[in-house]
């Protein structure tokens, strides 16, 4: 994996979406460490949307919205829920400045979140970039059980509906990989990318402030590109 120390360039949003244009994205060493890294790994995390891997009992939770999915409602409260520790994961890599520059990012439409709530409270969700036909997810936590889960589904639904081409999920985990993730070569995913930021995609194909059932988002992943 790549992974050279940020030099004196200054890193604003306009550079961050041209470095994640050249495949590579930002990361720290943990939320306390100022410095940031570039890195660009040799093998990369994809989730071929077409392939979408949903089990039978996480469908069942979709289809029974348990969860009030929003987009965008609260990108912030998002954030900051993947940056807070979790079981398996002690410290977190998002510092003020990550922080700071995804919330640019929003600002500018470029970073998007989905989010579960449930009786009135965010429980889980998941946030990332929006270039081109791609789309880079870079976070997820849950504090409910499956909440993130729905989220990504919910996302692999929109992306569908919205004529994205890359899902990228930078590593592959066990848990990712139960949804379909691979690994490509780093060759593989310069062709994939190159591919996704020629088109334009709509990741508002369903308006943020409309409520989308899971048995619709679930016709949608089922409907092959």
């Amino acid at each position: 994996m790549s992974r050279p120390r940020e030099h004196q360039v200054e890193i604003t949003p306009e550079v961050l979406l041209k470095a994640y244009a050249c495949g590579i994205f930002p990361m720290a060493e943990s939320a306390d460490d100022p410095g940031l890294y570039w890195i660009e790994p040799e093998r990369r995390g994809v989730i071929p949307l077409d392939d979408f891997v949903i089990s039978r009992r996480l469908a069942r939770t979709v289809r029974s919205d348990r969860f009030e999915v929003r987009i965008d409602h609260d990108f912030e409260a998002v954030l900051d829920g993947c940056a807070q520790p979790a079981e398996g994961r002690s410290k977190t890599w998002i510092n003020a400045r990550i922080r700071k520059l995804y919330l640019d990012l929003h600002a500018r439409g470029h970073g998007h979140s989905v989010e579960a709530w449930e009786a009135g409270e965010l429980v889980g969700g998941l946030y990332g970039v929006r270039l081109g036909r791609a789309f880079f997810g870079e976070s997820m936590f849950h504090r409910n059980r499956d909440a993130s889960k729905v989220a990504l589904v919910h996302l692999v639904a929109r992306l569908k509906r919205g004529g994205f081409t890359l899902l990228d999920t930078q590593f592959v985990t066990d848990h990712l990989r139960s949804f379909g993730a691979i690994e490509v070569s780093r060759r593989s995913y310069h062709q994939l990318l190159a591919n996704a930021l020629e088109g334009v995609a709509d990741f508002y194909c369903w308006p943020p402030g409309e409520a989308i059932t899971g048995s619709v988002c679930l016709q949608s992943i089922s409907q092959t590109s």
